[in-house]
């Protein structure tokens, strides 16, 4: 079921009405069900994985908290392997048979079959906030949730279990504990972060991919200002179709009186990579750093493994993303572009009194970055670099996809988004008719100047 739908908006008012009329002892029930039904929309069977995860990770935080020792450890290995177990099965068997067929093939060599399954819908998202879980009670900073339905409830909330914000234990379960009753501000501010969510997606991303889409599978007959423009373009396309979905999942939250973290914080405008990444899909990169980064050593260490430490994470990051090759080396540029910025720092180098300049870099890097990422293919990324920085053929031809008027156009609406989604968002401070008031705007130009084709949001695939 998708937040860009009229099929969302009838669950979302039915399931939000329900939940303020029914008894705070059974809500948890209606919510896990609502919960149930939004996933199994996608792919009914596929519950059954999420329920299997579910079982064993609730079963080993309360082993994991009554032993002692080396069990504990034992207990927390034995869950962690099988979050991972079932991630690595669905999401990366048929990347690694298809590398290890490539390989058997050129020694003349045997063939493993590859298997036919569509894979899970945020199977990645919801793994890793169910390993955050049994991480939390091992280290001691969560207690093990007897309430089995909660802790359902915890891994499967339907606003963000598709694709976060990934949560931690300590901040979600203790909200769905408590009586939440209906407040008049969590409702309008929620439907604000909604309404503004639902803009970014429909207005500006969906917009963008009529572009970026057509450009990117293409690439190979359009020329280097046209895959210029459509670098750029996907920069912003899957900012606010991301940051979109995570501003829904906040603000559908927000009205059942759940508060989810803020996923973003104007990434584009940050001044080097590392701040980049400090406000780029922030649940994810505190994730990593905290679970990975710091356990590795983090930055305590020397210099040089400091640096393996950065490549590790990144690399990692970038298969999280996918199974695919342009993940693991987009991943990989990132992890790179944090050492530079360290060995700049080691060195003291500084690019004082230019601001401007070390925004401009930065973002420039990011969208180049973003290359892999969208391509197809390692190739077709490179091949796309070499056209744009080859100089050649600046000439724009794509008048069937979008005009150039189209063009000027979606440039002013990301200026725009660039200098005024901040103002924007100090608008969950406003009264409650302020907020209304924005509201209602947004809705109206999302109705006017939105593309409603259901796009898929592009981090379900992940």
């Amino acid at each position: 079921m998708l937040f860009n739908s009229l099929l969302f908006l009838v669950f979302f008012v039915i399931v939000t009405i329900t939940y303020y009329l029914l008894p705070h002892k059974i809500r948890w029930m209606w919510l896990l069900a609502a919960s149930c039904y939004f996933y199994m929309y996608f792919k009914p069977v596929y519950i059954l994985i999420i329920l299997f995860t579910i079982v064993v990770d609730y079963c080993a935080g309360i082993l994991i908290e009554k032993a002692t020792g080396k069990t504990r450890k034992l207990y927390l290995i034995l869950s962690l392997a099988t979050n991972i177990g079932v991630l690595a099965f669905y999401k990366y068997f048929n990347f690694l048979a298809g590398n290890l067929n490539l390989l058997s093939g050129a020694l003349h060599g045997p063939q493993l079959p590859l298997l036919d399954f569509i894979l899970p819908i945020g199977l990645s998202f919801h793994t890793f906030q169910a390993m955050s879980y049994t991480i939390e009670v091992y280290r001691g900073n969560q207690p093990a949730e007897r309430h089995f339905g909660l802790y359902a409830l915890y891994v499967m909330f339907y606003p963000q279990m598709v694709a976060g914000p990934i949560e931690r234990p300590q901040h979600i379960l203790p909200q769905l504990h408590r009586i939440n009753n209906f407040q008049s501000r969590n409702l309008v501010t929620g439907l604000f972060f909604m309404a503004m969510g639902l803009f970014k997606k429909v207005v500006i991303a969906d917009r963008l991919g009529l572009y970026v889409d057509p450009v990117f599978t293409n690439a190979h007959n359009h020329s280097a200002l046209e895959l210029l423009v459509a670098t750029y373009f996907f920069a912003f396309q899957i900012y606010c179709d991301f940051s979109g979905y995570s501003d829904i999942a906040i603000g559908t939250a927000l009205v059942l009186g759940i508060e989810l973290m803020q996923n973003f914080n104007f990434p584009y405008l940050a001044a080097n990579v590392s701040d980049f990444w400090k406000r780029w899909h922030i649940s994810l990169s505190t994730w990593f750093r905290d679970y990975l980064y710091i356990p590795l050593g983090g930055s305590r260490v020397n210099f040089q493994v400091t640096c393996i430490n950065l490549l590790i994470v990144f690399m990692i990051s970038g298969l999280w993303h996918g199974a695919n090759w342009k993940y693991l080396v987009w991943g990989l540029i990132h992890g790179l572009l944090l050492i530079a910025y360290q060995l700049f720092n080691k060195y003291n180098i500084r690019i004082k009194g230019f601001t401007f300049l070390k925004w401009l870099i930065t973002f420039n890097l990011v969208c180049l970055a973003w290359v892999f990422f969208r391509a197809d293919t390692v190739t077709d990324a490179c091949y796309i670099l070499n056209k744009i920085f080859s100089g050649n053929s600046f000439t724009y031809s794509a008048g069937n996809l979008m005009s150039v008027h189209e063009i000027w156009y979606c440039s002013l609406v990301i200026i725009a988004l660039l200098l005024g989604e901040r103002h924007l968002r100090k608008a969950k401070d406003y009264s409650n008719t302020g907020k209304l008031l924005i509201t209602g705007v947004l809705v109206l130009a999302c109705y006017f100047l939105g593309i409603f084709n259901e796009a898929q949001f592009i981090y379900f695939q992940f």
